[in-house]
């Protein structure tokens, strides 16, 4: 069966920019809507479903957050999940500095946020990626500087380290036969 993974993060960078920016790290299961409404009925009228169910929708599933303090490659490490998951999203803002011809280091010691935000060519972004366990993948980003709908640049790979982390989140661990 195919998704359609790239609605599920569009509709994922909406629902963010609803919320505002400065907000944590989000993780979503991407369970299919047909599944989770054949286990839980009631959930049809408060997700504003209706039968018949596109059998490619996908209903993203908010995740507890992720552990304070850890760095977010050990976090996504730690993931697992269970077969009734067809997929996975995140939602993260990170601020990014436009390069030059020289590597850019910040000063030891000091906050390096703060540096980073100061250097010509900061930028604020707000990335949503998302993977399915067939391979298929999908990425929207968002800068601050840009903040409407219409600027919101989205694709297979626009940020192809994220959707690969996420990716390895669902692949069955051969230790014990799978999440």
């Amino acid at each position: 069966m195919s998704f359609n993974i790239r609605e599920v993060v569009m509709d994922l960078e909406r629902h963010a920019a609803e919320q505002g920016w400065d907000q944590p790290v989000r993780v979503y299961a991407l369970v299919p809507t047909s599944d989770l409404l054949e286990r839980e009925p009631a959930l049809a009228g408060m997700l504003g479903v209706q039968a018949p169910v596109d059998p490619a929708a996908l209903t993203p599933i908010e995740q507890e957050p992720l552990p304070e303090r850890m760095p977010l490659e050990e976090a996504l490490g730690r993931m697992a999940w269970p077969d009734a998951v067809a997929g996975c999203a995140l939602v993260m803002e990170r601020l990014v500095v436009k390069g030059s011809d020289e590597t850019l280091a910040p000063p030891r010691g000091g906050d390096t946020g703060q540096w980073a935000r100061a250097q010509d060519g900061a930028e604020e972004i707000r990335m949503v990626a998302g993977v399915l366990r067939d391979g298929e993948r999908h990425s929207a980003l968002r800068m601050r500087s840009h903040d409407s709908e219409d600027q919101v640049l989205n694709g297979e790979d626009l940020v192809p380290a994220l959707t690969s982390a996420l990716a390895l989140t669902l692949e069955e661990d051969p230790e014990d036969g799978g999440a």
